[in-house]
This record gives C-alpha cells, structure tokens and sequence, in this order.
C-alpha cells in the first residue's frame, strides 16, 4: 500500500509537532515552520506531495501565498488551509488563488481534521488512478491510430495493385471474345469478364471510400448548376427501370452551388439507383432540387417500403446488407457509405426521412 506524503506549514512548532503525531502513523509527514521554507522542502523532496496543510497567518508570507506558490510545481497537490479568525476575504482568496480543498477554523478539531484530511488524500488518490487511467487511454489511442493509418495505407497499396493483373485478365478476356470460340467458350469468357469488371468496380469503390477517410480523395470544387442527372445512368440501371417499370421525374432548380461535379453525379447516381432497386414496380422516383436558405437540398423520392430506424442508423457504414431490407439482393454494402464519404468531403451528409409515399433521401450543398 502506498503511504501518501503530507507537509505541515505553521509558524507555531507547537502546531507542527500536534499535526505531526495527529498523522505520522498513516502517513509521511514534512514539517516546515514558514512558507519560504516550505518551498524549501518542496524542492527538495524526490516524490509526490499528496497533501499541504498550512497556516494562514504567518510572517513575511501568508497560507494563500505560500499556495499560489505551490501551483506550478505541485498543480494535483490537495490543499488544506487552517485560519485562526473568520475572515471571510481571506477564505474567498484561499479558495480563488490557493486552490484549497478546504479550510478550517483554529483551534481545530482533530476527529474533523483527520476526516477532512482522509477525504483529501482519497481525492489525490484518485486524481493519480484518473492520471494513470488517461495516459493509458492515450497511449491506446495513438496505437489505434497507428493501426488505422496503417490499415487505410494497406487497403490503398492492396487495391492498387489489384489493379495491375485485373487489368490484364480484362484485356485479354476481351481479346479472348474477338475469337472464334464455340458457344460454351464464349459463355465461360463472359462470365470471367462480368466477374473481372465486377471486382474492379469493387477495388474502385473501396479506394475511394478508403482516400475519403484519409482526407486523400482529390476534390475539384466548382460553382455548377445540375439541371439532370438521367443523362448519365448507367445500362444496369436502365435495364432496372425498364424491368421494374419505373418512371423518373425531374424536377431541378437551374441553381449554382459549389461541388465536384464528377462526385455528386456519382452520389446522385447511387441514390436512383438505390430507389430503383427498391422501389415498387410501376412506380414514379422523384428526383428534386429545393432551395433552403444558404443551401440546395438534393432528394432522391420512391414509393416503397419505410426505412426501420434500425436500419437508417447502420446503413451508411461499410459492407453493411439487411437481408430483410436488401431483399436478398447481391452488393458489397458500400453504395451509400461511398456517398456519406464523397458528401463528408463536401461539408455535407445523407439525410433519410420516411414519408407516406415511401421514402426520401436527401442532402444539401451550399449555394455559390
């Protein structure tokens, strides 16, 4: 068990003996008979002082001195100063300068004192465990983020060099298809190709979300007016629309903000896709642009079912699929974590609302 250090300050030696006896079985104790000596043994002593008491009235420095002193050299010292008179200006001085923990009137009394001092020396205790605990905590945060930087770093180096034999399977999956192959052949070509340009899709979609969290996504701000998004789906979408039965509206104020243009095209597109895929059939989505104060809200509107709150909570986070929400359909869970992460860049973020027609997805970018 550790025995705390203590140091008794009083101009009467008589005092500092009483105090001396009153603790000196639990603790070590330090005597000093001013404050200039005081600071003497301060200096001089190698550990922690868990504990000051001193006097308030004494010669060439008062208590409140001698502990503004004690500040800077002893800052989680607790103190305790002892005052012969109720001198109400004296104890707010104490409290605002000395930083004392308590303070109590002489002559004083020795059940209250060592219930004062107890009390004290608990809270140094556990200001010492609160210190420990913290530096412990800082340690380990500067590990998880060595780890997360490291991580972040070997996903970038891993997905780039995927790309270099991903990108010879695809050519030569492609000149394997100019060839003359037998039915069967040209399926299994096919399907090494979807497979390839599957897995390159996914490589892209991960190093994007990867330098967006490492504040490495380049990001080419220009003041642009998006007027239509439809211009740009791709034909896996298109080929959902039509399938689904699906009808897009637009509806888009022709005003300026200031974005990516490249990148939020890339959110929008997701997000019509998203309420393509779950979407009822023969339904209408909405795709809409309002004015909102400073801002320009972007929603993406279908009818379909409502989003659990559960749900909302969790899928803009990686790799995240609800079975039940997806419907069994295939995806690698990083559509709308790629849009949190290209709008974060962008001061912004998706917003969900369900509503009677379905649900609405929305963000905002800043009109200029």
């Amino acid at each position: 068990m550790v025995k705390h250090t203590i140091l008794c300050v009083d101009d009467e030696i008589d005092n500092v003996d009483a105090l001396e006896r009153l603790f000196r079985k639990k603790f070590t104790v330090l005597k000093a008979t001013s404050g200039k000596e005081a600071l003497a043994v301060l200096d001089e002593h190698p550990g922690p002082v868990s504990l000051i008491i001193t006097d308030q009235r004494m010669p060439e420095m008062t208590g409140v001195e001698f502990l503004e002193r004690t500040l800077e050299s002893h800052p989680e010292t607790i103190r305790i100063l002892l005052t012969g008179y109720t001198d109400l200006e004296s104890v707010i001085m104490a409290v605002n300068k000395g930083q004392i923990f308590r303070y109590l009137t002489k002559p004083w009394d020795p059940v209250d004192l060592t219930n004062t001092v107890e009390h004290a020396i608990e809270r140094f205790a556990l200001g010492q465990e609160l210190k420990q605990k913290n530096a412990e905590l800082g340690k380990a945060l500067d590990e998880l983020k060595s780890l997360d930087v490291a991580k972040s770093n070997f996903m970038i180096l891993i997905n780039h060099e995927l790309k270099t034999p991903l990108t010879s399977i695809l050519s030569f999956s492609s000149l394997l298809a100019e060839s003359n192959l037998n039915d069967e052949d040209k399926l299994m070509v096919n399907r090494i190709t979807k497979s390839a340009e599957r897995l390159k899709t996914l490589v892209e979609d991960v190093l994007l979300v990867v330098r967006a969290e490492t504040n490495q996504l380049k990001i080419d701000m220009q003041s642009i007016a998006f007027t239509q998004f439809d211009e740009s789906l791709s034909k896996d979408v298109n080929d959902l629309l039509q399938k689904k039965q699906q009808k897009l509206v637009s509806k888009l104020e022709p005003v300026t903000v200031k974005a990516d243009a490249r990148l939020i095209k890339q959110v929008m597109l997701r997000l019509i896709h998203n309420a393509a895929k779950f979407g009822e059939e023969g339904s209408e989505i909405h795709i809409e642009s309002i004015r909102n104060g400073a801002n320009l809200r972007f929603l993406v509107h279908n009818k379909g079912p409502h989003l659990p709150n559960s749900v909302v909570d969790k899928i803009t986070k990686p790799f995240y699929i609800d079975e039940d929400v997806m419907h069994h359909s295939t995806g690698t869970g990083l559509g709308l974590t790629i849009c949190q992460s290209i709008l974060k860049s962008h001061q912004s973020q998706l917003q969900f609302k369900n509503t009677n027609q379905g649900v609405m997805v929305f963000f905002e970018l800043a009109v200029g």
